[in-house]
């Protein structure tokens, strides 16, 4: 199956693979937040629903939350996060992802944006 990119209002990205997505915060996020100085990242084994808080992100600026994009249980974290923050805002789309969840059966994908959709969502 092939993975697909999405994005929320709350400036995270989910690659999706399968029942699996992958998440993490924008470009968009990032030079909002600025410096990333540390991350706290959940316990893997933990479930959310959407909507619950997963990470908790500080930057130089402000401290703000990773929120769920989709309910599911947290398979993998980006433990590489917890020594370099830094990886965030040096590269938010790839080395800066932040949790793994393995989705809940039939969650509803419909709100989320493409990323053209996102693009229009953030040129305002």
């Amino acid at each position: 199956m092939m993975s697909e990119m999405k994005f929320t209002k709350d400036h995270e990205w989910l690659l999706i693979n399968g029942s699996q997505a992958t998440v993490g915060i924008t470009e968009f996020a990032q030079e909002q937040l600025g410096d990333v100085v540390f991350v706290e990242l959940p316990e893997v084994g933990s479930e959310y629903d959407q909507g619950d808080e997963v990470a908790v992100i500080e930057s130089v600026k402000a401290a703000g939350e990773i929120v769920a994009p989709l309910a599911g249980t947290v398979v993998d974290v980006n433990e590489e996060l917890a020594d370099n923050p830094e990886l965030v805002n040096e590269s938010p789309l790839q080395d800066g992802w932040f949790v793994k969840i393995q989705l809940k059966d039939g969650v509803d994908l419909s709100e989320l944006m493409t990323e053209e959709q996102y693009k229009e969502f953030t040129a305002d």
